[in-house]
């Protein structure tokens, strides 16, 4: 079991101990997802730590979607609950980037593509390639396409 499954394991356990529902609901959910993407395909395996936090960012995401999808639904108690999960997640992701770091890491990016030849609304693509590696798991994909596009059509 690699340390992050482990964790989720342990806390859940350390939660289910102290009666804490909305932690415990959220982490079995969470480790549900990860056994269902371990047994997916044609042989089970062994998700590596990456791989874990890649279905806890997925989950984190799904609450997240379902929190702004109650509220504008008018069901705000059940908003409160997605965003609550949706926190109980984030202690398991590594920090998120913040607008000027990650303006800052596009701007390089945006650089290194004009450099090789990339120009305009066009090196979209290009720069995301560059991007992408140095943010993953630090900043959404939304977040890090509306940074690119900014920049390059500014």
């Amino acid at each position: 079991m690699t340390n992050l499954k482990s964790k989720l394991q342990d806390d859940l356990n350390t939660a289910i101990k102290e009666r804490d529902e909305l932690r415990s609901s959220t982490l079995r959910l969470t480790l549900s997802a990860i056994t269902k993407e371990e047994v997916a395909g044609k042989e089970k395996r062994e998700l590596s730590d990456d791989e874990v936090q890649k279905v806890i960012t997925r989950e984190a995401k799904k609450r997240r979607e379902a929190a702004d999808a109650f509220a504008q639904g008018g069901r705000p108690e059940q908003a409160e609950r997605e965003k609550a999960e949706g926190e109980v997640l984030a202690a398991y992701l590594p920090k998120q980037l913040g607008d000027a770091e990650l303006e800052q890491i596009v701007a390089q990016a945006v650089e290194e593509a004009r450099a090789a030849g990339a120009e305009g609304p066009r090196a979209m693509g290009a720069v995301m390639k560059i991007v992408n590696p140095k943010v993953a798991g630090q900043a959404e994909g939304g977040r890090v396409a509306a940074a690119v596009k900014k920049l390059l059509a500014g």
